[in-house]
């Protein structure tokens, strides 16, 4: 850790981080301040940067994209060499970004996904549409609940919102229901 990062807010004065992240005050080295200071972890780790990428030598194998560059790993997919910039590890298969995108086209990795069904928004948007017609609710009500008790366990987004649609979709498909259960009941009594 570099020592200047952090310093006494009162003299200025250079902290060691031995009490740091302990959630209790200790005094200052110089002015006897009484401090508590919580820093990120990074900042205590010692930064250790990654070896430079060797450079070609005469009678090494080239990357591909980078000829200057010796290659450590062959693309499982295509054949080509690579080096470890250009090394893509999915799921310990090493490929290169050329296979990676042809196969996100042709949906060989199926663990790799960028577009999902966002069933929170359907399921909120069958509950709400009924609110628009009242007559609407005796089939959107029943689906949204039937959506919201299907899916409600499936990630909703890539970004990973939270689950908030189902629980507005779940109460409003009960509500709805509910009023049908009172219209019908009044109808009958009546």
């Amino acid at each position: 850790m570099e020592s200047s990062l952090v310093q006494c807010s009162k003299c200025q004065a250079v902290l060691f981080p031995e009490p740091f992240n302990t959630g209790q005050f200790f005094p200052c080295p110089s002015c006897e301040a009484a401090l508590a200071v919580e820093v990120f972890p990074a900042i205590l780790q010692t930064p250790s940067a990654a070896a430079p990428e060797p450079l070609l030598v005469e009678g090494q194998s080239s990357c591909f994209y980078h000829p200057a560059k010796k290659a450590s790993i062959v693309c499982q997919g295509c054949g080509r060499f690579l080096c470890g910039l250009c090394d893509l590890e999915l799921n310990g298969r090493h490929v290169c970004p050329a296979c990676l995108e042809a196969g996100q086209k042709k949906s060989k990795f199926k663990d790799l996904e960028n577009t999902r069904v966002l069933w929170d928004h359907i399921a909120l948007a069958a509950a709400l549409f009924p609110l628009l017609c009242f007559w609407a609710s005796i089939i959107g009500a029943p689906y949204a609940l039937y959506l919201v008790l299907r899916y409600r366990k499936t990630p909703c987004s890539i970004t990973g919102k939270s689950n908030l649609a189902f629980v507005a979709a779940g109460t409003l498909a009960v509500l709805e229901l509910a009023g049908w259960v009172i219209f019908l009941v009044y109808a009958i009594v009546k």
